[in-house]
């Protein structure tokens, strides 16, 4: 009985390695998105999007992190805790689960104006976005997966497929929007080029 046992174990060992060592290990380079940014809109591969699908948004509570989950992906990010008067807001985009991200309470007017809705049961409201011309550019399959600082100090991984976006007026709000998200909630003004 032992030796079957040992023989087991042995056939269980070896597998595992098999396995493991098929796993190759990839780490992701660490970018610069800003210096990104501004390389490839210096090689005029940059285009113009704007964000045009209504969202639900509430009142964050102070203290709160919002973490945000992509359908299918996981955590793409978490907030630092929220300050009185930030919201949170939550896209309308059931292929990417509704993911949410926490606004400051400067931005916020600014990107979403006024209520269009009265508070439901959870305190969300219908808003516009405003529409503002963001920069973006896709990440290509050439330049691969990295991961970067985020403006509110959390590391993020970009994927081919997915956008950086830049804030024309304050270029160190630039970010990463998961591919499924930017089709789901942006419209194209200027198409980016590859």
């Amino acid at each position: 009985m032992k030796t079957g046992r040992v023989i087991v174990v042995a056939s269980l060992l070896a597998g595992m390695v098999a396995m493991l060592s098929a796993v190759v290990v990839h780490a992701a380079s660490e970018q610069d998105q800003v210096a990104l940014f501004e390389k490839v809109k210096g090689e005029g591969k940059s285009g113009i999007a704007h964000k045009t699908k209504p969202v639900d948004a509430r009142p964050a509570v102070a203290g709160e992190v919002v973490v945000t989950i992509i359908k299918g992906e996981g955590v793409e990010t978490k907030s630092k805790p929220a300050e009185a008067g930030d919201w949170v807001v939550r896209n309308r985009c059931p292929e990417t689960g509704n993911e949410e991200i926490l606004v400051k309470a400067a931005k916020f007017p600014t990107r979403y104006g006024e209520p269009q809705s009265e508070p439901d049961a959870q305190g969300y409201r219908t808003f516009a976005p405003k529409g503002d011309d963001m920069g973006y550019f896709i990440v290509s399959a050439e330049l691969g997966e990295f991961t970067f600082k985020a403006p509110w100090g959390e590391q993020m991984v970009a994927k081919p497929g997915d956008a950086i976006v830049q804030v024309p007026s304050d270029p160190s709000d630039t970010y990463r929007i998961a591919a499924a998200s930017f089709a789901c909630t942006y419209e194209i003004v200027t198409p980016a080029k590859p």
